[in-house]
């Protein structure tokens, strides 16, 4: 097969799709890859990298797009790429459909066969191909609240950890997965007051006995969030339905009882956000003020520290890629039902339920198809 990827054209987004380990083993399998140049600078990986480990650099995205039989990327493609697709290329990347309706219409009407990073679920129910970038975001939504609430960035001017005879930062996280996790290992490292709230009793329990009296767990109500919310420092929305638009657990008039310049980090933007109020923020721009609240609603979090996360995804994502390019899509779906999970678009039809409920479309289910 041949598989290509491209540099990244979305604001402020350094990542790549394949890094030139990724290419040796694409090229070793007996694939020819097709790299735009320069793809991987912002990674920090050369042109000169990707062509030792074996890869057909190319001039342009648009020579990149139309001579792979596969396109390996990290976000979703933007309006420029659209005319691109077509229906005998496999897009593998996180898609975030629920959030983006023209993209979902583009896809349909191409019919790209189109592959999510984030719907992708294993048999124990894990998301292998979201879980880098969650922990990396998670961690990410800490470090960067810590320094929005500093006073020169317009925050509140509160250090997370405070000093001896002050008050700690109070930190409340909504979500217990692995976003919620990983900003709790910072939150705590950090010395804050930390609060994790979530439907699921079971993971309060669980992260009860791994951070013990560090932290407190609140079952997720209406009017547990509210007090939450009016005594937090830092909110932190980390809730995620896999392909679903995110609940929007924050409603605009909880941001009224807030401190003033008290932060909102949304990192379930790429989903819609959890806050009725959130709207795409980039790093060059990242934050706005509605009422009481600085909202810092990056979509793409993770690009921040690119040569890390880059690596950390396609470590991930190289597994499943390398069974479809050995197999094309549809006898890697038969040899890994797996991967079933991850189609959310496949010849005109639209392959994710949840994609389907949150936009009034018919669903397919993808074995009944991917064939």
């Amino acid at each position: 097969m041949k598989v290509g990827s491209v540099k990244e054209i979305k604001n402020n987004e350094y990542r790549v799709g394949m890094t030139p380990d990724n290419v040796r083993s694409y090229t070793q399998a007996g694939h020819q890859v097709l790299i735009e140049d320069g793809a991987g600078i912002g990674s920090g990986f050369t042109t000169a990298e990707y062509e030792a480990a074996g890869a057909k650099i190319l001039p342009s995205a648009k020579e990149v797009w139309q001579g792979a039989d596969m396109i390996i990327k990290v976000k979703e493609p933007l309006k420029e790429e659209y005319q691109y697709f077509r229906e005998d290329l496999i897009l593998y990347t996180y898609l975030h459909l629920a959030a983006d309706r023209p993209l979902t219409d583009a896809m349909l009407a191409s019919g790209i066969h189109g592959v999510a990073y984030e719907t992708l679920m294993e048999t124990n129910g894990s998301l292998p191909l979201l879980a880098p970038m969650s922990q990396i975001a998670g961690r990410l939504s800490i470090q960067e609240g810590a320094k929005y609430l500093e006073k020169p960035f317009g925050g509140s001017g509160v250090l997370l950890s405070g000093v001896p005879g002050t008050p700690q930062a109070k930190v409340l996280i909504l979500g217990a997965g692995v976003v919620g996790t990983n900003a709790c290992k910072v939150a705590v490292g950090m010395g804050a007051d930390v609060t994790m709230m979530d439907l699921n009793l079971e993971r309060l329990a669980y992260l009860d006995d791994i951070f013990g009296a560090r932290i407190r767990t609140l079952y997720s109500t209406p009017g547990n969030l509210e007090q939450a919310i009016a005594d937090a420092d830092l909110v932190v929305g980390a809730v995620l339905i896999p392909g679903k638009a995110a609940p929007k657990l924050i409603k605009r008039e909880y941001l009224k009882l807030m401190r003033p310049n008290s932060l909102i980090v949304d990192v379930a933007v790429d989903q819609g956000g959890c806050c009725e109020t959130t709207k795409v923020t980039y790093h060059d721009n990242p934050t706005y003020v509605v009422d009481n609240a600085v909202h810092y609603c990056v979509g793409n979090m993770p690009g921040a520290v690119p040569r890390t996360s880059t690596i950390a995804l396609t470590n991930a994502t190289q597994k499943y890629g390398l069974q479809i390019a050995a197999k094309g899509l549809e006898k890697a779906c038969q040899g890994n039902p797996v991967i079933y999970s991850g189609v959310n678009t496949y010849a005109g039809k639209c392959t994710c339920e949840n994609v389907c409920i949150g936009f009034n479309l018919p669903f397919t289910d993808p074995s009944h198809v991917v064939n």
